[in-house]
This record gives structure tokens, C-alpha cells and sequence, in this order.
């Protein structure tokens, strides 16, 4: 398995992916600061210029977009994804939850905010307020339960990464303590921890 990647939310859901699966891959670094997903070889099997991507050359696949990738890894293990039925389909609507509107909203946030503030007072507002709302429906699904579809899934894996950005967006995690305790718990899984880390060697942001 060969893993194409950068060091950003939706890189890491995959990286993360397979540690948890203890799945062996080659990671094949494309540094987004420097341009290198325009490249003709990459753009050859990723044609939306965007990491992740992966390669399976046992099966002959190749896959862009992290919630597919993320699908086609629990399906092929048979772990981190229920067989259809109700269980699968919270946990779809919750991926899909991940992939609608925690993505790309707070990477809004992230643009605007941490990168290109004072350029746009309305979008930095605009984004932080649905950055705090969309933390607020994470908290409330985690009432009563320690993840978000009951047990520990692709759902978490998929959005984890994004709240780890909690001091690009400039959110408070302490403001929503269950959305930390969540965070924190994730955190402290081992996999994560390597995943995190691929490919540049960085550690777990910790909320104080």
C-alpha cells in the first residue's frame, strides 16, 4: 500500500487509518506548500490535484478522496466500519456529517483565520461562528456517549484530525467538555499518535 500525503487534517485520517488496521504502507511525501499535487506523475492517479491518495497494489486500486479511502480500507479488513444495517448508516451519516461540513468549514477557518488574518473581517467572522456551532453539534452527539457512533469508528477517525486544529480555528476545547474528553481519549490511542505523525514527526496537539 502506498500512501500519498501531506501533513493536514484530511492527510491524517488516513495515516491514522492504517496504523489502527496495522496495515503496512510506503509514504510518498507531496508537500502542498511547495506545490508538488500538480505534479504530472501524481496528477496521473489524483486528476483533483489533492492528497490523500492511495495505491493497493495487491488489489490494483488506486483511490483519492479520504472518506472513500477510509471506506475501502474498512471494507477490506472487515474493522472500524459495521456491516449494512442501522449502525452502518449512523455511522455514514455521520461521515457524511464529517465530510459536508466539518471539512470544509473549518478549513474555511483555517484559510481565513489562522492564515490570511485581517483580509477578510466578514468571512473570519462568518466561519468562526459556524466553526463554534459545528463544535456544539459534536458536543451534543457526545452526550452519553465516548464516541460518536457508540464505538470507537471510521466516524472518529475522520474527524479527529480536524478538531486536533482547535488552535488554528481558535476555539477553546475547555468550552465544550465533552468534545475534549473525546479529543483527549482519541489522543491517547497509539496509532493515532504514529498516524499523527506521517509524514512529518510531530506530537499530538494536548488542549491544557
Amino acid at each position: 500500500m502506498d500512501l500519498y500525503t501531506w501533513a493536514t487534517p484530511n492527510g491524517r485520517k488516513v495515516s491514522i487509518m492504517l496504523e489502527e488496521l496495522e496495515l503496512p504502507y510506503r509514504v510518498f511525501s507531496i508537500d502542498i506548500t511547495k506545490g508538488e499535487q500538480h505534479a504530472e506523475e501524481f496528477v496521473a492517479f489524483s486528476p483533483n490535484n489533492k492528497i490523500p491518495a492511495i495505491v493497493d497494489h495487491d488489489a490494483g486500486v488506486s483511490m483519492i478522496e479520504s472518506g472513500a479511502i477510509l471506506m475501502y480500507l474498512a471494507q477490506k479488513t472487515g474493522k472500524l466500519m459495521s456491516p449494512v444495517g442501522e449502525k452502518f448508516w449512523t455511522e455514514m451519516e455521520w461521515l457524511m456529517f464529517q465530510m459536508g461540513h466539518i471539512g470544509p468549514m473549518l478549513g474555511q477557518t483555517h484559510h481565513f483565520v489562522k492564515f490570511n488574518p485581517g483580509e477578510s473581517p466578514y468571512a473570519e467572522a462568518r466561519y468562526s461562528k459556524e466553526n463554534s456551532r459545528l463544535y456544539q453539534v459534536l458536543e451534543n452527539r457526545l452526550q452519553g456517549r465516548k464516541f460518536i457512533v457508540d464505538d470507537y469508528s471510521i466516524v472518529d477517525i475522520a474527524t479527529w484530525p480536524w478538531i486536533s486544529r482547535y488552535e488554528f480555528q481558535q476555539m477553546d476545547l475547555n468550552e465544550y467538555p465533552r468534545l475534549k474528553d473525546w479529543y483527549l481519549r482519541i489522543a491517547e490511542r497509539p496509532a493515532v499518535q504514529r498516524g499523527y505523525a506521517v509524514p512529518i514527526d510531530l506530537e499530538v496537539p494536548i488542549p491544557n
